[in-house]
């Protein structure tokens, strides 16, 4: 045998050999050891970014070789900054997750330009509960129902040009007639609600139910805020008889374009890595998120923080967004419109 062909029989021993540790790898080896990053598009102290935490501090049991896991927040953009480098920059090894925005997803559907990515392709792990949200008024504003608020003009925060608090209430404006002025410029909700106290805003036009009890309770148990609307079909838990606003807008086309905005709400506090991660990383994570929300001390954990956990799996996660791309073009239009996109 040559030289050359010693060389190349070696070379292709060697390779082979590399391929096949690599391939009996198993998610336990590879985690083993690791540093996972769980990235929060939202501010420290923000209702995504304590519900991320309360995650990251079980989640670790449950992924095969158990990873350290260490939280990150990257702010910008209602969200999009961070899909951004999830679906450019991150890592495609499972090293690194997040959660963004429940709108974000559907950003690509409504045309928004911003960024490109394709939210089918992306790795979505599932969502720790399915919203029920509320618009409020502080109880020295002037507005006190929504019949009030189709009258009169109420200041409420905005946190970004592509951010839920500023799309829904501009939605709202069109599609039932009510006086939101949204004031933007501010990092999250949660940093907006001291200057709600403080009476530089007169209330909040979408914001979780979820959030005003685990992180403002005293606003219900003190009477702070009236109740003007809210998003759900049913009841608002604990308080009964809350305006619904998919009752106020009748108009068919219309009615189709507020539920296409609102179904973001299912996918209430949605968890998603990037595109293109092995499939057994992938399934690990997923079998992970979905067993950590079942784990009697992650449970106790949330019960403490007063904080609503509700499973919604990645299939259904994959499902609305699918059922989403393919809603009826006029209803896209409409909604289009309402966004003056």
């Amino acid at each position: 045998m040559t030289f050359m062909t010693r060389r190349t029989a070696i070379a292709a021993i060697g390779l082979m050999a590399a391929t096949g540790a690599a391939q009996a790898q198993t998610p336990a080896d590879f985690y083993k050891g690791k540093q996972v990053q769980m990235m929060v598009y939202s501010g420290a102290g923000s209702t995504y970014d304590t519900y991320a935490r309360l995650l990251s501090r079980h989640m670790s049991r449950h992924i095969p070789g158990n990873p350290t896991i260490v939280v990150q927040n990257m702010v910008g953009a209602g969200g999009l900054k961070l899909v951004d480098f999830l679906n450019r920059i991150a890592p495609k090894d499972g090293t690194v997750f997040g959660t963004v925005s429940r709108g974000n997803p559907f950003d690509p559907i409504l045309g928004k330009k911003d960024i490109e990515f394709d939210p089918l392709k992306m790795t979505w792990l599932g969502s720790m509960n399915r919203e029920i949200t509320v618009a409020l008024a502080w109880h020295t504003s002037p507005v006190k129902t929504l019949e009030d608020l189709r009258k009169t003009e109420l200041l409420v925060p905005g946190t970004g040009a592509g951010a839920d608090s500023e799309i829904i209430p501009r939605a709202y404006n069109n599609l039932a007639g009510t006086k939101f002025k949204i004031i933007s410029g501010y990092r999250d909700t949660s940093e907006a609600t001291i200057q709600v106290e403080s009476g530089e805003l007169q209330g909040i036009a979408y914001w979780s139910w979820s959030s005003v009890t685990s992180l403002k309770p005293e606003w219900i148990r003190e009477k702070k805020i009236s109740l003007l609307f809210q998003t759900g079909t049913g009841e608002v838990p604990g308080v009964p008889g809350v305006p619904r606003i998919r009752d106020v807008v009748t108009d068919p086309t219309d009615k189709k374009a507020l539920e296409f905005l609102l179904a973001r709400e299912i996918i209430g506090r949605p968890f998603v890595a990037p595109p293109g991660i092995p499939a057994d990383r992938a399934k690990a994570l997923r079998d992970a998120f979905a067993a950590t929300m079942k784990d009697p001390e992650f449970l106790k954990d949330a019960e403490r923080g007063n904080m609503e956990v509700n499973l919604v799996g990645y299939e259904e996660v994959d499902a609305l967004l699918k059922d989403a791309a393919n809603s009826p073009p006029a209803v896209i239009e409409r909604v289009k419109a309402i966004l003056d996109r």
